[in-house]
């Protein structure tokens, strides 16, 4: 696993009938597939909860790349985040989502690049949009959010950008000497579908 990754739940193996359900929606606009793939990714992040509640929490999800955007017609990730947050809410979850990680530069197609290419062509390329550390400020969990976790190397990538902003709980020692950056905040991520052999599939 990359260094930095943080603690990662995740619905189902990519396998079988999750790869091509996920593929679907992610690569042929199957969008009417959000709903019950955004419930399974609602259920990763619940498993990543600790019981009797965390405060307010916010879904970050890990963005695409612009040409992957435009190529696809939508952000699959992003709307995925929209539909486990209502899912979420539905079960009186106090939940929002932050879109608030960008790209600063460019990035290569990650499919058939191994774990260590993955990790150097995704290392610094993402970055926090100025004017929103007040909002992250304002929840006690942020969850990162994808539809898939193949080496971890996005995700990984994703919680270097927020701890640059945040005194992170799960990042002791880092963080800012800013007073007007937000306090400490638990960093987790959640995923729809992970590689089998990519950690072990917690089934809660």
């Amino acid at each position: 696993m990359p260094p930095g990754l943080p603690v990662v739940h995740a619905a189902a193996p990519y396998e079988g009938p999750v790869r091509a359900v996920l593929l679907a929606h992610k690569e042929r606009g199957a969008l009417g597939l959000a709903r019950p793939l955004g419930e399974a990714l609602a259920r990763a992040v619940r498993a990543g909860l600790p019981a009797g509640g965390t405060g307010a929490v916010a879904l970050v999800p890990v963005p695409s790349a612009p040409w992957a955007v435009r190529a696809r017609g939508h952000d699959p990730t992003r709307r995925l985040a929209y539909a486990a947050a209502a899912a979420l809410r539905r079960e009186g979850v106090p939940v929002r989502v932050l879109a608030v990680l960008r790209q600063r530069r460019a990035v290569a197609d990650q499919s058939g690049l191994d774990a260590r290419q993955r990790r150097a062509n995704v290392s610094g390329a993402l970055d926090v949009v100025g004017g929103v550390t007040g909002l992250l400020g304002e929840v006690g969990r942020i969850v990162l959010v994808d539809d898939l976790m193949t080496t971890g190397a996005s995700l990984a990538e994703a919680a270097r950008a927020i701890h640059a902003v945040t005194r992170s709980a799960t990042a002791p020692g880092e963080g800012a000497a800013d007073p007007g950056m937000p306090g400490p905040i638990t960093v987790g991520a959640a995923v729809v579908s992970a590689s089998p052999d990519s950690f072990e599939i917690n089934r809660n």
